[in-house]
């Protein structure tokens, strides 16, 4: 994909280490310092978010340019494509489901996973430009489907089980495609019954994550898991691409437009 800009805001993939590093930073301030997830020894000396993962996935970036020089990380993405996980260590998401119906899939896919911006850039619109980048990596890939975990903060289940509720009920992936929770990891989601959930306060509460998978036809799959080192409880989300590229397309054209006629 090719780099843009918006404003002083710069949108990429990592193309340095020094890159690589400045998202691996963020993702540790908000990971476990702002959402207490549990380090390793390693990822506390190095104050690094990293796997063994990283170095094969494609990092998707948003810089605030001010300041000059190569401009701070205040959001990324991690993303993986079936034909890179394929020459390696298969996807992360393989840790915490069954995939099986998401890679007979035809046609390339791509795991997402470690989302996060900026605490200071929450309000700024960085998710949206992430979303746009995103948007752009799937036209030029030609991904037919993307999925990875998504999360909700605290390891109680029961905490949010109107939202886990509500998925079970409304957005449940088709079968064919349906991920599910490893036997030994899976939660049921299915905690409350259709009648007792209030969809309009679910939908108020949900993860804006969660929530913006949900505006491009998301579905999620069949479990939760609790995630003890990252103090989250995961669902699975899965994402036919047609609608999340055709709705940047014609947000972006009509921008366009507006601007050219000013």
């Amino acid at each position: 994909m090719q780099p843009f800009t918006v404003k002083n805001f710069q949108v990429r993939l990592a193309a340095s280490d020094a890159d690589l590093d400045a998202s691996q930073a963020l993702r540790y301030r908000v990971f476990y310092e702002e959402m207490a997830a549990i380090p390793s020894p390693e990822v506390q000396a190095r104050r690094r978010d990293f796997d063994h993962f990283d170095p094969v996935c494609d990092h998707l970036l948003v810089l605030d340019m001010n300041g000059g020089g190569q401009g701070s990380v205040v959001g990324t993405y991690r993303l993986l494509r079936r034909s890179v996980a394929l020459q390696h260590s298969g996807f992360y998401t393989e840790q915490e489901y069954d995939l099986d119906g998401v890679l007979t899939h035809p046609g390339e896919i791509v795991e997402v996973g470690r989302s996060c911006v900026d605490a200071a850039y929450r309000s700024r619109g960085v998710m949206q430009l992430l979303w746009r980048g995103l948007a752009d990596y799937v036209r030029v890939h030609e991904i037919q489907v993307m999925f990875g975990c998504a999360s909700f903060s605290g390891t109680d289940p029961t905490q949010v089980g109107a939202q886990l509720s509500y998925l079970y009920h409304h957005h449940l992936a088709p079968e064919a495609i349906r991920p599910r929770a490893l036997p030994e990891l899976y939660v049921s989601m299915n905690l409350l019954s259709a009648s007792e959930v209030d969809g309009q306060a679910v939908l108020n509460d949900l993860p804006p994550l969660i929530k913006g998978y949900l505006r491009v036809g998301g579905y999620v799959g069949d479990g939760a898991v609790v995630d003890h080192q990252f103090n989250t409880t995961d669902v699975c989300v899965i994402v036919n691409t047609d609608q999340l590229t055709g709705k940047y397309e014609r947000r972006y054209k009509r921008l366009a437009a507006e601007q050219e006629e000013s």
